[in-house]
């Protein structure tokens, strides 16, 4: 099964219960982290839950061997990233020109610009 990386964009103001106990059983439960999961239906189906405010997609080896030296148990820390999250924000969906939603291959780019 491929990876899947999930980074949490927004935070938590004004946020549903239930959105934010989906994030933490993602253990993305602050903004900028970043979790390696399994392609799964149930995962997927999180994901979907919470997919106005996270990014997602699939990660590269190479990035997964960057992403070691942040490793935090669970999640890895990253910073936010350098030149911003997009044009529009974190409120629009990547195929728009915004930061949620799948990026495909495109989230090792992010991952290299938040590390």
């Amino acid at each position: 099964m491929s990876k899947i990386a999930v980074i949490r964009v927004r935070g938590t103001v004004k946020v549903m219960k239930v959105f934010i106990d989906t994030m933490r059983m993602l253990n993305i439960g602050i903004k900028n982290h970043c979790a390696v999961v399994e392609n799964t239906p149930a995962i997927m189906g999180m994901i979907q839950k919470v997919k106005d405010f996270v990014t997602w997609g699939e990660v590269s080896e190479e990035t997964l061997k960057l992403l070691e030296k942040r490793n935090k148990g669970k999640f890895y820390a990253l910073h936010p990233p350098r030149g911003g999250y997009a044009r529009n924000g974190t409120k629009m969906p990547f195929a728009l020109g915004g930061a949620l939603g799948y990026r495909g291959d495109k989230i090792n780019d992010l991952i290299a610009r938040m590390l």
